[in-house]
This record gives structure tokens, sequence and C-alpha cells, in this order.
């Protein structure tokens, strides 16, 4: 009775299920941010550091808000095109996604001291940005020469209960109770994420796998696949943002020194929608002949960080910069639901199977912090004519952590990060020549692999080019920037590590709008 009436709270209430899966991938999402903000700041591939006078330097640099010398607004509009290219076992596709969006948006005000003050200004600005774009599509296809889907469902089966297999009575659906019932359930268990998986696979549900001994309570389990090969494919989409809203002071020091402060409330908002599919013909009259996996995640909340900085001016021409961002520390709730079709053949019948329990999981909230990083930057100043400037950025992903660290889903994930992960360098070189009233700007960004073995998420190299023209109160700059980077993605998270080799691709044009007042 117990167990029916945990399952009714869980359904009626939407109580918090206190297992789920999670990975580096997902702490990565967080800790590894994209280049975005105005279009003269990509337009520089953002080597901003030592340069500010932009409001998404402050982003880099806080003392950059007090290289204004008017109140000034920024807003900025996106066209941001990706497009992935894999490669499955020899065989290749693709997918691609476009999005229109506002990309940044902030004001900076200005307080001169006009008296004998060695603190010449005062900054303040506000700013709003996306720090990362979600909208993405993955498409994966091709044969793989010996490994099955199933074999995840089979690996949680035989290992999730402690390090053993799920006790039977825990997969199978009692009299009178239905698959939700028990989904609901299972959810509230410290084991419960495992339990569910072998549940909806178990014989009775989608009938991927089965028990090796149904007498023996805590029998091991089979799969219902033949071996052989499979023909594969994996369709991921993903929607949402990660944005950022700063509070920055600044302030200069004679004519020599720039310091500044900002404050990040950052929020955020994810969807990954998820189908891995299988076929075979190993044994066409017995056993499992198809097999479709289907998720929807959803994870939002939202964090915090700060950010100094500081710009010495060693001479006219002759700028440098060095600045902190704190570690990100982030609140998120997560929300799952799944479903499990299976179509087996008995002689000539075939059976279509689905373990579909209608339940969305709602998993205790969890927290993130990503790493801080360190900024150095130089920039020389061609008077009126242009500039020439240059950022190195270094950040240690080791430093990545789930909480709270008690939890031993936590503490294991962590280790894996701390072991797999590694410190990354950026580098960032951004030049600008004025003519007139008319300016030409060029960038050049190469950013680490996060990992130690390069593969799992490769380097990222991106490049940019930008117009700006300055109507003498108001200006209008026009930016193009390209990144590419290679990874590598898993169909499923254990069992059958496979995985399909992705090339990506991302081309963004942004168009900013700044008025002096």
């Amino acid at each position: 009775m117990k167990k029916y009436l945990l399952s009714a709270l869980i359904l009626v209430s939407g109580g918090s299920a206190i297992a789920q899966q999670t990975s580096p991938s997902d702490a990565l999402r967080y800790a590894v941010t994209d280049l975005n903000g105005t279009a003269r700041f990509r337009g520089l591939s953002g080597a901003f550091g030592a340069v500010g006078g932009d409001l998404s330097a402050i982003n880099i640099n806080p003392a950059g808000s007090a290289i204004f010398n008017y109140n000034s607004a920024t807003g900025t509009l996106g066209v941001f095109n990706s497009k992935n290219n894999s490669n499955y076992f020899g065989t290749t596709s693709s997918d691609s996604e476009s999005i229109f969006d506002i990309n940044q948006l902030g004001a900076v005000f200005v307080f001169k001291d006009n008296g004998k003050s060695d603190w010449k200004k005062i900054a303040i600005a506000l700013n709003y940005e996306v720090t990362n774009n979600f909208d993405d599509s993955i498409f994966s296809r091709g044969t793989n020469p010996s490994n099955s889907i199933s074999n995840y469902f089979l690996n949680i089966a035989n290992t999730g209960y402690n390090g053993g297999p799920i006790p039977l009575d825990l997969v199978e659906t009692q009299p009178g109770e239905t698959i939700t019932d028990l989904y609901g359930y299972l959810a509230t268990l410290s084991n419960g994420f495992a339990a569910q998986q072998a549940m909806l696979a178990y014989y009775g549900q989608a009938y991927i796998i089965d028990a090796s001994d149904p007498s023996n309570p805590n029998s091991t389990f089979v799969s219902n696949v033949a071996p052989g090969s499979f023909y594969q494919e994996n369709n991921i989409m993903t929607t949402g943002y990660n944005g950022k809203i700063t509070a920055n002071i600044a302030s200069q020091y004679q004519d020599k020194l720039y310091l500044g402060l900002n404050l990040n409330a950052h929020f955020t908002d994810f969807r990954k929608s998820s189908s891995v599919y299988e076929r075979n013909s190993n044994n066409p009259t017995l056993g499992v002949q198809e097999i479709q996996f289907d998720n929807e995640l959803y994870t939002y909340g939202g964090g915090f960080s700060f950010n100094l900085g500081l710009i010495a001016k060693f001479s006219e021409q002759f700028r440098g910069g060095l600045a902190y961002e704190s570690p990100t520390w982030y609140r998120l709730n997560d929300e799952l639901s799944q479903r499990l079709i299976g179509v087996s053949t008995d002689g000539p019948n075939t059976f279509t199977d689905v373990a579909d329990p209608g339940v969305v999981n709602i998993y205790a909230p969890y927290k993130i912090q990503t790493p801080g990083k360190f900024t150095g930057s130089l920039a020389y100043i061609f008077g009126k004519n242009g500039l020439i400037s240059f950022d190195y950025a270094i950040k240690d992903y080791s430093n990545t952590q789930f909480r709270p660290k008690r939890e031993s889903l936590f503490r294991d994930l962590n280790a894996v990060m701390a072991d797999e992960l590694t410190t990354a360098s950026e580098y960032r070189i951004g030049a600008e020549y004025k003519i007139k009233q008319a300016s030409l700007r060029a960038g050049y960004r190469f950013e680490e692999s996060p990992y130690k073995n390069e593969s799992t998420i490769g380097d990222l190299t991106g490049y940019t080019a930008g117009l700006g023209y300055n109507f003498k109160g108001s200006r209008l700059d026009l930016a193009y920037s390209f990144s590419k980077r290679d990874s590598e993605v898993q169909f499923v998270s254990s069992g059958m590590t496979d995985t399909a080799k992705i090339s990506s691709k991302n081309n963004n044009i942004l168009l900013s709008y700044t008025i002096d007042f």
C-alpha cells in the first residue's frame, strides 16, 4: 500500500525524484561559454580586455566601462546558424539550425569629476547578454558492427542496484499496478533512475531485456536482441539560452589607471529532445527487431558570479589589462520524461510494445560550480586611426563541480571531471582601422579543449570581420563571425560507448546600434 501512496504523491503533486542521471557534459554546458555581444566586440573576436569602451567588453574586463567618455546605450540583433556534420561508422549526415534573436542590450552612464580629485570619473553600466545559445540540431546515422542500444539497458539493469542487478520485484508490475504507478514509485528510491531504465526495458514492458532466471529475485539480466550488426540513428534537438545581466561600476584614477567590478545574475532555460532508433535483421523470426528510446529533458535555474578588473595606461598608445572572473554558482532544476518502444517477432507474429509511463520526473534541485577565469590583455592604440589588441585567458575546467558533494552520484562525477578535464587557454587577437567615419575590423580566436583527450570536445578556431560607421552621436556596426569545433557524441550514456564524430560550424551575423546621450 505504501508503494501506491508514494506513486500517487509523485503523480498528483509533482514531487521531487531523488536520483537522476547527469554527466560532465551537463556541467560543461555552463562552464564553456560562447563569444557573444555587440557587433564591434564580435568584429575584433572579443579582444577587448585592455581596450574597453564597449558594453560587451565589460564582461571581459569590468574596468572597460570607465573608458567611455559619454553616456551610451547599445542594442544588438543577431542571426545564428549552426551546421553539424556527423560521421558514424563511415556514414555521413548533416543537420542545421538557424534563429534570429536579441543578443545584447545595455547602457552606461558616465559621471565626470570637474574638480581637483585624482578620481576623474565613475561609470555605472547595466547590460544584458546571451552567453550561450542552445538552439542546435544533430543527426547521426550508420551501421554499428557489433553493439546494440539494448546494452545500455542491460548494463544498468545488471549494475544499477548498489553495483549489482536491479531486484526483479522493482521491474515487474504487480496485479492492479500500472506502469505509471511503478515508474512513479521508483523515482522515490535512491537507485530510482537505474530501476526506471531497467523497468522500461524489462520483459512485460518493452521486452528488450529479460531475467536469466525468473525464479531468482536477484537474477541477472540478458538481452532479447540477437547479436550481429545494427542500423542506428540518433536525433538530438536542443533549444534555449544561457543569459546574464551585469551590473557594473568602474572608475578612472588620474589618466593611468581604470578599476572595475561586475555583479552578474545568470539565468538558463534549456530543453533537449533526443531520440535513438535501432533496427536489425540478425534473427528476423525471434527477438527484438527495432528499438526507439525517447527522452525529453528540461533544465532551468539561475546563478551568480562577479568580475574584477583593471586597465593600466602605460602611455597614450599602450595599455595593459588584468581581469578575474569568479566561478558561477548555479542552482538548477531538471525535469525528464521518457518513452521506450520495442518491436519484436516470434515466428510469423510481430509485436509492438510501448513503455510510456506518461510521468515527468521532477528531480531535487542541485548546484553546479563552473571554474573561474583569468585574463591578461595588451592593446596598442594608433591615435584616432585604429588599434590592435591581444587577450590571453586561462580556465581550469577540472575545478568544475556538482553539489551537494555528499551525494554519491555527484562525488563520482566530480572525481571523473577532476580526472578527465584540464586547464585550457584561450587566445584572442583583434584589429580595427578607421577611415574617417568608417571602421574596418577583423579578429582571430583559438580556444583549447577542456578535455585532456582533446577529442570528446576539440579545440575551437574562430574568425571574425566587421564594419562600423559613426554618425557623430550614434554608430551602426555589423559583424560576421565563424567558428568550428569537433566533438564526439555517444548515442547512449553507458553500455555502448561508440561515438559519432561531429564537426560543428557556426556562422553568425550581428547588427548593433549605439547612441551617445
